[in-house]
């Protein structure tokens, strides 16, 4: 097959960094290897995930989200709510709609100033106050475990003493968590939290790009009901990413049931172009 030009439109949401993609035409038929080449920060556009838009019958449009590294994503809360500004600007959708993705409906909403809202699925999964040994650090930890639309390990700094916030080995330490026994075959994203007062500051280590990346929105989500579940910090929860591009994470909480889950937080166009493939 020859090459193909395509057009792409890079996005960032809050720091996470994707590359957008209209496909609502079916044309791209080797995704995985396209994420893997075009995400490629050195020989490629570069970004932490590759997010198609294509038709569906049921909604204005199916997001398919593949990691840099080329496996599919599943969900990617900030990526959701790029896409949901890319329609919006690209009047494939009003500025409030529905999208699909992984067989579930997602509800978007402009709030206007480049902020998006985006309604998730209710946490699974939730395990609260686990322990771990980690056999190359020697070390125990008690950590908890949510999914919210991906795999989410969320562990207090306080359970590494021998790291600040600030100078925690995040990629050592996120890759040992992510690859270790407990959560095979699939794997887990790994967020270390820091609570100051009311806000919660966060880093976080996502399977598919394989390194720290500056937000994670379903690991802000998971990292905002644990510290509502553990501290008591009532909705909506603050979230500082390495980025610094604050997230707010809001829900509705009863007797431990967490539900009505919204991800607000600032979705920009970077930079569009054409690249051939």
């Amino acid at each position: 097959m020859g090459k193909m030009k395509i057009q792409f439109t890079k996005m960032t949401g809050a720091g996470n960094d994707f590359i957008v993609i209209d496909d609502r035409e079916n044309k791209l038929k080797s995704p995985s290897r396209l994420a893997f080449k075009l995400c490629d920060r050195r020989w490629g556009i570069g970004a932490d995930g590759l997010i198609l838009l294509r038709n569906h019958p049921r909604a204005y449009y199916e997001m398919k989200y593949y990691n840099a590294d080329g496996s599919y994503g599943g969900m990617c809360g900030n990526g959701g709510r790029c896409i949901a500004y890319y329609a919006i600007l690209h009047k494939i959708a009003p500025p409030k709609h529905d999208f699909v993705s992984v067989n579930h409906i997602y509800k978007a909403e402009s709030l206007g100033n480049n902020k998006i809202a985006l309604l998730m699925k209710d946490p699974t999964r939730i395990k609260l106050k686990q322990k771990l040994f980690i056999p190359e650090l020697n070390h125990h930890i008690t950590y908890n475990f949510i999914d919210t639309g991906a795999p989410h390990v969320v562990i207090d700094i306080n359970e590494f003493p021998m790291f600040t916030f600030e100078n925690i080995e995040i990629e050592k330490i996120g890759r040992l968590i992510r690859f270790h026994k407990e959560f095979k075959p699939e794997g887990a994203n790994v967020n270390i939290i820091e609570r100051k007062g009311s806000r919660i500051h966060i880093r976080t280590y996502e399977r598919g790009v394989e390194a720290e990346t500056l937000a994670c929105g379903t690991g802000s989500i998971a990292a905002g009901i644990v510290a509502h579940l553990l501290w008591g910090i009532s909705s909506p929860v603050i979230l500082i990413p390495k980025s610094k591009r604050t997230l707010q994470v809001s829900f509705t909480s009863n007797k431990g049931k967490i539900s009505r889950i919204r991800l607000i937080g600032p979705a920009e166009v970077a930079f569009t172009g054409t690249m051939e493939v």
